[in-house]
């Protein structure tokens, strides 16, 4: 039986994590992970026939990450269920605008060339009937309603992450809750 293994993919995975956090996947490399384990390269290619692979994997890794957060973020938050989404989302890009940036910027695996490419992403339909149930409007108008939220979210978001604005909790959860207002007024004009 061969000896087992000292340096972990687990272990791999969250020194990337660390080093994305801190300067950027940009600094990530196969002699970056391995200072930060102590470590030679090749336990990293040992896990990992390539760096393209470990990139795979910790995308991954990293959404996984940021699904744990945002759980956490609705559960702890004092909000409306409805809010929990595009207000962890902003909160995320406060803090951790490095990881922020990898997952929903940089390499965000969603091509949209209209609106509408948003809900080729499986979750993204699911999110959207889920916000359909929560507002008690009729699904085709959530969707739209839910699109516009992600885009609104979203450039709040982005302007988080690089700094140029920073809003408390209750500033950014009363834009949201202007804008949705608006967004159901608009849907369902006898509300």
């Amino acid at each position: 039986m061969p000896p087992k293994a000292k340096i972990t993919k687990e272990m791999i995975l969250n020194a990337v994590l660390k080093i994305t956090r801190e300067k950027g996947f940009e600094a990530v490399n196969a002699r970056s992970v391995a200072g930060s384990l102590q470590c030679s390269t090749r336990p990293i290619f040992t896990c990992c026939r390539s760096m393209d692979e470990l990139k795979t994997a910790f995308l991954a890794f990293a959404y996984e990450y940021y699904e744990r957060y945002v759980d956490d973020y609705g559960k702890a938050a004092q909000t409306s269920p409805y809010l929990v989404l595009p207000l962890s989302y902003i909160k995320f890009a406060a803090e951790e605008p490095q990881l922020f940036r990898l997952l929903f910027v940089d390499e965000m695996d969603l091509a949209m060339t209209k609106a509408g490419d948003f809900y080729k992403e499986a979750d993204n339909e699911k999110r959207a009937a889920a916000f359909s149930r929560m507002i008690g409007i009729e699904p085709e108008r959530a969707r739209t309603i839910f699109l516009d939220m992600f885009f609104y979210a979203h450039g709040i978001a982005v302007l988080t992450a690089a700094k140029k604005i920073a809003l408390d909790k209750d500033s950014a959860e009363q834009m949201m809750m202007n804008v949705l207002t608006a967004f159901i007024q608009r849907e369902k004009p006898d509300v």
